[in-house]
């Protein structure tokens, strides 16, 4: 056997020595062909030929010897079989069980169908049903990471897969997975097409506060999530909305109303600013209200739902020669994008406010200034 010669050759030698009952010899000779042809079903031939002479630990030494002779980039999932339904036959059932998670934890995801039916099969016949559950997990886990795997941008599979491992509860996998989910940021600069990831990071955050109460991860997430965002372009008014709201659950007033002057100092829009004065009407901040009004109406005078709300807010703190100004200066505006509303507005104010003269001036004005029925 010096020149080594093929497979074929080694088995008839390894039978003629079996038929004479000289196993260590037989022993020997695998030992020699197994380095010779380094092949999977030539160590799993070679572990059989132990078990099947009732030599269960060298059996078992063989099957480890393989797993190590292969190493962790080049394990058979053949071999991962073989070795656990040989553990399952000496009833040791968590060895098997063990040997199949050692498999799915280190080889690729699509070399592991033939693992993940067998294991399934072993947890049915030996395992618990918390056993069971967590091979159903482990098989909806190897099934969303094909999924993002052959498209990191399907962000409903991120979802579903962040939500089975949230249930699972593993803190450190959580993080990565959704470190993992963020990082493929969307190509399109078409704000449609960022909806869904948007809400990774929101996602994310609602974790870190209500599961892991870290506070700073909270910050560190919305703040990541600022900065990806392309202003510019598009902004996310509900991000700006949610870190303040988180700032003002920790009790820390100046940082909510630094992310709402950052936001509207950045992308002022009409959202940002409504979330920014409900903000310091809860606070009863009404004098902060009338500032971010007057700045609210700089950027967009055209906005009658604005103009009407201010003057509401005027007439509930009891100024009303302040709500009768604005109306005024609201209606004057060049260009609105819903006077009817508007002269409406201030026309029922007038009739609260019993100011039956101003009313019938207000209605020639209007007639004055439109030529329509209505």
């Amino acid at each position: 056997m010096e020149w080594e010669p093929d497979e074929q050759a080694w088995h008839s030698y390894i039978n003629f020595e079996l038929r004479y009952k000289e196993l260590d010899r037989a022993r020997v000779i695998y030992e020699r062909f197994v380095l010779v042809h380094p092949e999977v079903k030539n160590w799993i031939k070679y572990a059989k030929f132990e078990e099947k002479n009732s030599y269960i630990s060298s059996a078992r030494r063989v099957y480890e010897r393989a797993i190590e002779f292969f190493g962790e980039d080049n394990i058979d999932e053949r071999l991962v079989v073989a070795f656990a339904k040989f553990e399952e036959g000496q009833k040791e059932h968590e060895r098997a069980r063990l040997i199949y998670k050692y498999a799915l934890d280190h080889l690729p995801k699509d070399s592991c169908q033939e693992i993940y039916k067998h294991y399934t099969v072993h947890e049915k016949k030996f395992g618990s049903r918390a056993a069971i559950e967590d091979v159903i997990v482990s098989k909806r886990r190897f099934k969303y990471e094909e999924e993002v795997k052959t498209n990191p941008y399907n962000y409903d599979a991120w979802f579903d897969y962040l939500r089975l491992l949230e249930a699972d509860g593993n803190t450190e996998q959580i993080r990565e997975t959704y470190e993992r989910a963020i990082a493929n940021v969307p190509p399109s600069k078409e704000k449609r097409h960022w909806r869904r990831y948007i809400y990774l990071w929101i996602n994310y955050a609602v974790y870190e506060e209500l599961e892991n109460d870290d506070p700073d991860k909270v910050r560190e997430v919305f703040k990541a999530c600022l900065d990806v965002i392309p202003h510019k372009t598009f902004t996310f008014a509900k991000i700006w909305l949610l870190f303040a709201q988180f700032e003002i659950r920790q009790k820390s007033l100046q940082g909510a109303r630094r992310v709402m002057g950052t936001a509207v100092g950045k992308c002022p829009k009409n959202k940002l600013y409504r979330g920014y004065i409900e903000l310091e009407l809860q606070l009863r901040e009404f004098e902060r209200c009338r500032i971010l009004y007057e700045k609210f109406l700089e950027f967009g005078p055209e906005n009658c739902t604005s103009w009407i709300k201010y003057a509401e807010l005027e007439t509930i703190l009891g100024d009303i020669d302040r709500a009768e100004a604005i109306y005024e200066l609201a209606i004057n505006q060049q260009q609105l994008d819903m006077p009817e509303v508007l002269w409406k507005s201030y026309i029922d104010f007038q009739i609260e406010q019993e100011e039956f003269d101003k009313v019938r001036n207000l209605y020639r004005r209007l007639l004055q200034r439109t030529k329509h029925v209505k």
